[in-house]
């Protein structure tokens, strides 16, 4: 758990959120008094907790943007010997 003076906090917003956007907890101080405590929105779902909790462990590294598209495209598979379309073929004669 990190401490963050308003003054700041104030300078630095983006990068406190960035680190709770990860699943660290900030605490506010006003002159050396804790005032508040920022902490992970939690979000719904069954495997919220678990993801949060690897990622506050230091086990898994949430992500902070989108996928590259680049990442979406398939890659070409090579095949010189023609197995791949031997084998299709082979199913789509004997049927499911």
């Amino acid at each position: 758990m990190k401490k963050a003076a308003v003054s700041e906090l104030k300078a630095s917003l983006s990068e406190y959120l960035s680190k709770v956007k990860k699943g660290e907890e900030i605490i506010v101080t006003d002159r050396g008094n804790p005032i508040a405590r920022l902490i992970p929105f939690r979000t719904q779902g069954p495997y919220a907790t678990e993801r949060e909790q690897l990622a506050k462990e230091g086990v898994l590294e949430l992500g902070t943007g989108k996928l590259s598209p680049e990442l979406l495209k398939p890659s070409p598979v090579e095949d010189p010997q023609g197995l791949l379309l031997k084998a299709l073929l082979e199913e789509r004669e004997e049927g499911w």
